[in-house]
């Protein structure tokens, strides 16, 4: 996949979205031109989209090293723009009258404008864009003013990346407004780095999955030895495959959660890494698993031999590796991982447990390193399904899923009872794989079934969770709690109106 291309213009909708979708597309894009053109008394010039994206197989990998394989969803954000040169001020609306019309101008080129991240503040995403699209215009001094309105059907908050496809949006606005010449892959790598003006430490899957998705592909997204990117081909399968999402509505406070569960995930494998290095026998001491998967490798003389075979040489070696804790199969205490590794309790903490808070009475190194590695197999294993596309293929793909929901319950207890339940239902409902999608403890899930099925397996999570769990849910609150969707594609810019 070429990645140093320019984002595609587009005048035709069939261009973006699955010709199933073009009857709700349509009236869509001719609302939003027609509530520009009343709000500002002119048409725009185009319109910006990037859409959100849900993560397929590979959780929990991609901070030790390992790839992960997202793909869009038609779920997007889309603004309208028109240009003026008789300033640089920016004027941003939404479509969603809860988010307020807010102003801005160009602040130069040294700070191009201020963000106040302690603000819980929707425009701030738009900024993000902005301000990290003109860092990178070295020649241009004065960027156009801008005329924006903003629609988005995203579900905020719902793990499925609103923030980054407002971002990759906005910054795609400001690269066309100003007739940039950036590529794909300077727009996601721009995206990436923007975000975090608010606060989020981003790694690259969503704004790469955003902007570089195509309808029928899932993206596989590389981070070693630097963020890359190829297209998976989703096979066409008989009956033809869909996806479901269904946010369970749970929500766990990261500030409350965090020094226990994620910050803590972190730690444990980065220690597992550390061990495993010195217990191999490695040439010196790593800690991301994915160091320890490479060394290992070549150790083995392993380097031609193909991912699964290597994934199974691993995890063959460490499964007695790994000493005998005090704690009855519970995990390590502080002190017996200092012996493992061969730091002394102070450097461990100075290293892994200063710039996070992390709470934990044991370290479970050998649960975590056995859901990372077997999960990064399953990455493979999953696209291996795709490329082959055996008569079977929903089958296979669905017990890859089902695994990995196993593993992050049991192994990395990422998992929670209501995701577990929705999960049930699905399967139950002619789901051939769920499993949750992004961090967890919460959050949503995804859900492998058939086209003719969709409607039956949404009814069922309706009626078997929400309406139970939640009964005082809109129908508009339910329609963003669980929807179907196929592969979609990733930004463009759309003239055809």
């Amino acid at each position: 996949m070429a990645n140093n291309v320019p984002v595609p213009t587009y005048d035709s909708l069939d261009r973006i979205y699955d010709l199933k979708s073009l009857a709700k597309q349509g009236p869509r894009y001719n609302s939003l031109v027609e509530k520009f053109t009343s709000l500002y008394g002119r048409k725009p010039d185009f319109i910006a989209r990037s859409p959100g994206r849900v993560n397929l197989i590979g959780e929990h990998v991609d901070y030790s090293g390992f790839g992960v394989l997202p793909m869009a969803i038609e779920r997007d954000v889309i603004i309208a723009v028109a240009t003026t040169d008789k300033d640089s001020k920016v004027r941003i609306a939404n479509t969603n009258t809860k988010y307020e019309p807010r102003e801005f101008d160009f602040e130069g080129k040294d700070t191009i404008v201020t963000i106040d991240s302690t603000k819980h503040e929707w425009s701030n995403y738009f900024k993000c864009g902005y301000k990290g699209m003109l860092e990178r215009a070295d020649n241009l001094d004065k960027p156009k003013g801008m005329y924006l309105l903003m629609d988005g059907t995203v579900p905020a908050g719902s793990g499925l990346s609103s923030s980054a496809a407002v971002v990759c949006t906005s910054a795609l606005a400001t690269i066309e407004a100003n007739k940039l010449p950036l590529t794909k892959q300077e727009l996601t790598e721009i995206a990436i780095v923007a975000e975090r003006n608010v606060g989020v430490n981003s790694g690259g899957m969503d704004q790469s999955a955003s902007v570089f998705s195509e309808q029928q592909y899932a993206l596989h997204v590389d981070f070693v030895p630097q963020l890359s990117a190829r297209l998976v081909r989703l096979p066409e399968t008989q009956p033809p495959m869909a996806f479901v999402i269904a946010n369970t509505l749970v929500t766990a406070d990261k500030f409350v959660s965090g020094p226990r569960n994620y910050n803590l995930r972190v730690v444990e494998v980065r220690m597992a890494a550390l061990f495993l290095s010195k217990a191999l026998g490695l040439p010196q001491p790593v800690d991301t698993l994915k160091e320890v998967y490479d060394a290992f490798a070549a150790q083995q003389n392993l380097t031609e031999s193909s991912d699964v075979v290597k994934y199974d040489a691993l995890l063959d070696r460490i499964r007695t590796i790994f000493p005998q804790d005090s704690s009855n199969g519970e995990g390590y205490s502080l002190e017996e991982v200092s012996d493992m590794t061969g730091l002394p309790v102070q450097t461990l903490k100075e290293k892994y447990m200063t710039r996070f808070p992390v709470e934990t009475d044991y370290f479970r190194l050998i649960q975590r390193t056995h859901h990372v590695l077997t999960e990064a197999k399953r990455v493979v294993e999953f696209e291996q399904v795709c490329t082959k596309s055996p008569a079977d293929t929903l089958e296979q793909l669905g017990a890859i899923m089902n695994a990995s929901q196993e593993s992050c319950d049991k192994f990395f207890n990422c998992s929670c009872p209501e995701i577990n339940q929705v999960c049930d239902i699905a399967r139950k409902h002619g789901a051939f794989g769920a499993r949750l999608t992004g961090a967890g403890w919460g959050g949503c899930t995804v859900m492998l079934t058939s086209e003719s099925n969709v409607p039956t397996l949404i009814e069922a999570i309706k009626e078997g969770y929400y309406r139970q769990k939640f009964p005082d849910l809109t129908q508009e609150e339910l329609e963003d709690a669980v929807l179907s969707t196929k592969p979609g594609s990733g930004s463009a810019v759309f003239t055809g109106f």
